[in-house]
């Protein structure tokens, strides 16, 4: 029985101590100290619901108008899948061919740096007139919204590539095609990949935007009309349920640039 315990003692003896990873818990720490002094300020500060609700009051109403919330986020979140989706694809195709050569992307550089200043609600009616209040609208703002950043990083990626390497690689007897193939294209993943988180935050901008002005569902739609009633915990409500929306999707996006571009990224930024 004394070996048993000198053995078990030996053991927990030589047994690294526990060791917090305060990495992986800081977002949750940091989330819970925002929702605390939140409380503690409208409580300290008497704010009435209709100006700040607590966040007491939201949870409250995130149970109480569950079903419409639910339904609401699945419309957003449908949305703006679907105009995050063909931004993707178009943003990747307009960038190579931007990408391409240095007169095109001379060429159309202006052209996009125009559009992209236009804001993306005042095409929301221009919209409506083509296509009528709904889906559509709701879908084309959110690619219109995300469509740049990722045509813009795609090109820059291609645009910035060393002139001494097209020189060793034409030495070579590398052609246009080879060089893009083999140099271009992989230079560009990280920039597209990288875009990809901006892009699809800016999309839940463009759904919402487009549900609150011309569409009968949406998060969009209920803010807007929960607005309207002064039922701001409702509104907070629809404000949380984006949050976590475009949480889930940041998250999304930052794993699949980690799968398809980890050789790009310093092994201490996973540190």
């Amino acid at each position: 029985m004394t070996t048993i315990s000198t053995g078990t003692a030996l053991h927990t003896a030589n047994r690294p101590p526990l060791r917090i990873n305060w990495v992986r818990l800081a977002p949750w720490l940091y989330t819970i100290g925002l929702f605390a002094g939140w409380e503690l300020l409208v409580l300290a500060l008497d704010m009435p619901p209709t100006i700040l609700p607590a966040p007491s009051r939201v949870f409250e109403a995130v149970l109480q108008y569950w079903s419409p919330i639910w339904k609401n986020s699945l419309q957003t979140l449908y949305t703006t899948t679907l105009g995050f989706l063909i931004a993707v694809v178009a943003g990747l195709a307009l960038g190579l061919f931007v990408g391409w050569s240095k007169t095109i992307y001379a060429g159309l550089y202006p052209l996009m740096i125009g559009f992209n200043a236009i804001p993306k609600v005042a095409l929301v009616p221009i919209l409506v007139i083509w296509f009528g209040i709904g889906t559509v609208p709701a879908v084309l703002t959110a690619f219109l919204i995300s469509f740049f950043p990722i045509v813009v990083n795609v090109a820059t990626g291609l645009a910035t590539i060393e002139p001494e390497t097209e020189d060793v690689l034409r030495a070579l007897g590398a052609k246009k095609m080879d060089i893009m193939l083999k140099v271009g294209i992989p230079r560009s993943m990280p920039y597209f990949f990288g875009s990809l988180k901006i892009a699809v935050t800016l999309a839940f901008v463009g759904s919402v935007v487009s549900e609150t002005v011309a569409s009968n569902y949406g998060l969009g739609n209920m803010m807007s009309s929960a607005q309207s009633q002064f039922n701001v915990p409702l509104v907070f409500a629809g404000l949380l349920a984006l949050a976590v929306e475009g949480i889930a999707m940041y998250a999304l996006m930052a794993w699949v640039e980690r799968r398809m571009t980890g050789w790009a990224h310093r092994s201490t930024m996973a540190q």
